[in-house]
């Protein structure tokens, strides 16, 4: 081996941790992403178990309602195949399957944003909304004034069918209203191309994935939905 060829070896040596810790950084320094919807029952939840389980995230619902059925957090960890230490507490969790603001003042209480608080992990997070962004939170504040209070990146869940322009072009405009950090939308249902191009042609938004119908909801169902349908550089 000669001298050069030895010093080369070394400085490869040397390199792959440098390269290592850099993308450790890079990792550390990626955003949450919140997740919202263009109407509630649109599919955020598995959108969020996708994202969860393709990105190796950690997921939180800061307010729930329709706790008497099966939460979304359960559903997450079911459906992404992950242990509940990686779920955090909701900040509000209600029974009544109805409006945050409505399930508040049965129980006599009032959801305060400002009190919400980030979990306490180095992990980054998907969060998932309640709703859409002008679902009421309370008696003068709505789900689009969480967001902004937490002031992450933003996706948006829309479905693929009739209805679904002037749905998802009304939820983009009030994101972008409230200065939020727009990612893309995420378009959920049978592929109808016509209304894809037409969300990024008026709403002038990248749609950055779909998800089809899937026979099974689990893990690896969803990590291969993210590789086959999915942008992932819009996740970098």
């Amino acid at each position: 081996m000669t001298a050069r060829s030895s010093r080369n070896k070394r400085n490869t040596r040397g390199h792959r941790p440098r390269l290592q810790e850099a993308k450790n950084k890079r990792e550390m320094n990626m955003p949450d992403l919140f997740v919202t919807g263009t109407d509630t029952g649109i599919g955020k939840t598995v959108l969020s178990a996708l994202l969860v389980a393709a990105l190796d995230l950690d997921y939180w619902k800061p307010i729930q309602t329709g706790a008497s059925e099966v939460t979304d957090r359960q559903t997450v960890i079911m459906c992404a195949g992950i242990p509940a230490e990686r779920t955090h507490p909701e900040q509000y969790i209600f029974d009544p399957p109805v409006s945050p603001h409505l399930a508040a003042e049965l129980k006599g209480v009032e959801i305060e944003i400002e009190r919400i608080r980030r979990p306490l992990t180095s992990r980054r997070l998907v969060i998932e909304g309640a709703g859409g962004v002008l679902t009421p939170v309370s008696d003068d504040e709505f789900m689009l004034d969480l967001m902004r209070h937490i002031g992450v990146p933003v996706i948006v869940a829309a479905r693929s069918a009739l209805g679904t322009i002037n749905h998802t072009l009304l939820t983009v405009a009030a994101i972008r209203n409230a200065a939020l950090d727009l990612r893309g939308v995420v378009m959920i249902g049978k592929e109808n191309k016509d209304n894809h191009r037409s969300i990024e042609r008026y709403g002038r938004v990248p749609v950055i994935g779909s998800i089809p119908w899937l026979d099974n909801i689990n893990r690896g169902a969803l990590r291969s939905a993210f590789t086959q349908y999915f942008d992932a550089s819009a996740f970098a």
